[in-house]
């Protein structure tokens, strides 16, 4: 078979970062420890960091659920949550500020900081998230020109600022707390009178006046923002699909698979405004890192377009935007929500002027976590990728983007391969996506790559490999093991784990690809498995080692020093089931089909409707551990100590009954400002078909359950569900199950809860997926309940005291 050879130059020494080009605030805390930021990369005490930063909207999350959902985001692999300061909750009449209960955010960012977790507050005033005015209260709307240096706004805007600063008193940085950042606005891109950067300078001058004094403060860099250079560093996003977008067809291919080797700026992140002139960000990329703020961990579910992702939609997006420089990963949405309840018109509507079209309720944003705190199965594709840069992120900050001799033309060229390189010196690492959503990719028959590094050039693999359609992968060169050296290996790092015996390093198989590690001349002694059930190969080349494991062995290589280091290969099915948690005094691999994450000292495990699942740990803890369930220690696979978990079965009987059929609805109508579908008026849903659901009231608090969710899979254009009069989620059909936590939302146990779901016309004109689309089996209209489920969330708690 004819070779494919890929080449990049990646010989050019990596540029020094420059300092001191940007004003920030205070960035030492009362212990001496420093968030830093230079023209390339951050800093945390002085060395190179990359973090990953994910939102949270503690608004839209009950404040019962915090410490569970931080948790669990600790766990996934985030280190710093950030979270929109919503105007329009805090301030709903003027001088009337409510900071009470899911409003509460100084509780919130107190429970970050519990946590281990950085805050990055996002004080707008104008933030978007969907909400009516861009969060901005309707009283503050109706009386001045809002988003400007008008006199009267900026008085409102100072004395909100100033709200938050007491809210955040003590908890900042420089006083020891966890908030690192604040970003101001959001997608500002407007030049009018009393606008432009200077309306950005001034807010940044309110927020510090406040005593929002802090290292980072940044703005949205999009959509041809603008904003004072200097004061403030851009960041960028992108989005796997564009629910704000008026076609009612497949998009076309997107530009988040493609490496940016031009501009930071992506496409259309959906911005409200419009500015036709270039704006501020590409100008200042000398002087400033490209950091990343609103990457979609998911997207919003809009009226006209109802797009449902895959996982490899999402996790596609990570390597390719490291693979472009992005040295802060920031996911909008990491944790999905619900609108407060009672706030009945506050989500983005065309009826209100926004351009697009929100449930009341539900904000679940096919996210990493859910609108309940669930973990979708992008979960799993993204946390070995989140530990990966936890243990070499410092490494990786520090390269430059190189890109390969032969670039894609555009998103829309599937043809030519999608890498790049990322190095420093004789270092660095290659990263390579052979995924597009909706598109099938070619397969890359044959492929080697040839990196040419500032000392030499390296060939890899050693021998020709065929990549499949939707696979994309970080491979090391020149990577560090303890005593060893990699030249490379066709496995991506995932972590490393120390222990009194020797390092222990974990990589991820790429799916269709044998593994491969190429040892530097010397620095190996001896390779062994570690028992029989490990199966690899070895040999030696040029005085170059490689080892060749099969998925899910490990062996031991003995380093020219004496010591001996531990390399796990698993396979990609059992890396997505891979978590690392503190337990029982040290850092441990937790293997399991559970959603697992440390809480005080012990392992929790969530398992959704599965009674019996296994866990494995590695290192095998030094105590027998307890549990709140039945378990058993069975044989385990290779090194790793193995559990079995029982729980008992917990089961209800939902019962739906029809309430009134449907009536016949009227055609959609086009407007609002995008001049597209938008959502049926109020009195429309009068004609919605209903059913009445009763719950046990024992299903709404099973002692022993973390959770309990009703499950709805339907068939129309709009379900709502009503405790009583109480509207407490809604959804757009979109064909996936909807779910509603039953410890998520205020379930009156005294009445039926009412089904609504509003009919779906066979000549709709919005978008939804072509797997769940029902317009092409009817002919005039449909609103049918498929079927409703008590789905329960078991939780299983291990301990050593």
């Amino acid at each position: 078979m004819p070779t494919t050879m890929l080449t990049v130059d990646a010989s050019r020494p990596a540029s020094a970062p420059l300092a001191d080009t940007l004003r920030m605030g205070t960035n030492t805390s009362p212990d001496g420890r420093t968030i830093g930021i230079n023209s390339r990369y951050l800093t945390r005490d002085g060395e190179p960091w990359l973090p990953v930063m994910g939102e949270l909207h503690y608004a839209r999350v009950p404040e019962a659920r915090w410490d569970d959902a931080l948790a669990k985001v600790k766990a996934a692999g985030v280190d710093i949550v950030s979270s929109y300061v919503i105007w329009r909750y805090h301030e709903p009449r003027p001088g009337q500020f409510d900071w009470s209960a899911r409003f509460d955010l100084r509780r919130f960012v107190e429970a970050c900081a519990t946590r281990g977790l950085y805050a990055f507050v996002r004080i707008g005033p104008w933030v978007h998230a969907e909400v009516r005015y861009g969060g901005i209260p309707a009283w503050v709307v109706d009386q001045v020109p809002t988003r400007s240096d008008d006199p009267l706004y900026l008085q409102y805007v100072q004395r909100f600022f100033t709200e938050i600063a007491a809210q955040l008193e003590g908890l900042l940085w420089k006083d020891g707390g966890p908030v690192i950042g604040i970003q101001l606005e959001n997608e500002y891109n407007l030049t009018g009178p009393q606008q432009g950067p200077a309306h950005i300078a001034t807010l940044k001058r309110l927020a510090r006046e406040a005593g929002l004094d802090v290292p980072l403060y940044t703005v949205t860099g999009w959509d041809n923002a603008v904003f004072p250079h200097r004061e403030v560093a851009p960041v960028f996003g992108g989005y796997a699909d564009l629910p704000w977008g008026t076609s009612t067809k497949m998009s076309p291919p997107n530009e988040v698979y493609g490496f940016r080797f031009t501009s930071r700026v992506g496409g259309d992140l959906g911005a409200q405004t419009h500015n036709s002139e270039p704006g501020d960000a590409d100008a200042v990329a000398g002087e400033t890192p490209f950091l990343g703020a609103e990457f979609g961990g998911g997207v919003p579910t809009m009226y006209r377009r109802r797009p449902v992702l895959d996982p490899d939609d999402i996790a596609a997006m990570l390597p390719v935007q490291l693979g472009s420089g992005v040295n802060l990963y920031g996911y909008y949405m990491l944790h999905g929500g619900r609108n407060p309840p009672g706030d009945v018109d506050g989500q983005e509507s065309t009826a209100t002027g926004g351009y697009n079209d929100l449930p009341i309720v539900n904000y679940d944003f096919q996210a990493l976590f859910g609108a309940n705190g669930e973990g979708h199965p992008v979960l799993g594709k993204l946390r070995p990728l989140h530990l990966f840069l936890q243990q070499w992120g410092s490494e990786l900050a520090t390269c430059d983007v190189y890109a390969p001799e032969l670039v894609s033309r555009g998103a829309d060229d599937l043809e030519t391969p999608r890498f790049s390189v990322r190095a420093d010196g004789d270092r660095g690492f290659l990263f390579f996506n052979n995924h597009v959503r909706q598109y099938r990719m070619p397969v890359r028959e044959g492929v080697q790559f040839s990196v040419k590094l500032a000392g030499r050039t390296v060939l890899l693999p050693a021998v020709p490999v065929d990549i499949a359609s939707g696979i994309s992968f970080v491979w090391p060169v020149g990577l560090a093991l303890g005593g060893a050296r990699l030249r490379y290996a066709s496995a991506q790092p995932v972590t490393r784990l120390s222990a009194p015996d020797g390092e222990t390093y974990v990589f991820s198989a790429t799916h269709g690809i044998a593994p491969e590690f190429a040892f530097e001349p010397g620095c190996v002694t001896r390779i062994a498995p570690v028992d029989s059930r490990s199966s690899l190969t070895t040999d030696e080349a040029d005085g170059v080692l490689f080892v060749r494991p099969t998925p899910g062995s490990v062996f031991v290589a003995t380093c020219s020093d004496g010591k001996r280091i531990t390399v796990i290969t698993l396979a990609q099915e059992d890396i997505e089931r891979l978590s690392v948690l503190p337990f029982d005094g040290q850092r441990r691999l937790i293997l399991t089909d559970a959603l697992a994450f440390e809480r005080d000292g012990e392992l929790v495990l969530r398992s959704k409707e599965v009674a019996s699942f296994d866990v494995d740990v590695y290192p095998p803890l030094q105590r027998r551990p307890v549990a709140t369930h039945a378990f058993v220690e069975t044989p385990g696979s290779s090194v790793f100590q193995r559990f079995a978990v029982s729980v008992s079965p917990a089961a209800f009987d939902i019962s739906v009954t029809p309430a009134r059929e449907a009536l016949r609805v009227p055609s959609i109508v086009s407007g609002g400002a995008a001049r597209a579908a938008v959502e049926p008026a109020p009195e429309c849903f009068g004609k919605a078909a209903a059913w009445r659901i009763d719950v046990p009231s024992e299903a709404l608090n099973t002692p022993g359950l973390s959770n309990a969710y009703l499950s709805i899979r339907y068939s129309g254009d709009v379900g709502r569900l009503f405790s009583g009069a109480n509207l407490i989620d809604d959804h757009f059909y979109n064909g996936l199950p909807w779910e509603i936590g039953v410890r998520n939302v205020a379930i009156d146990p005294q009445q039926s809860l009412m089904l609504t779901v509003l009919p779906m016309r066979a000549d709709a004109h919005v978008y939804l997926d072509a797997r769940y689309d029902p317009r092409p089996l009817i002919c005039d209209q449909v609103a049918v309940v498929l079927g409703v489920s008590w789905v329960p969330e078991y939780e299983v708690v291990f301990s050593c005291a």
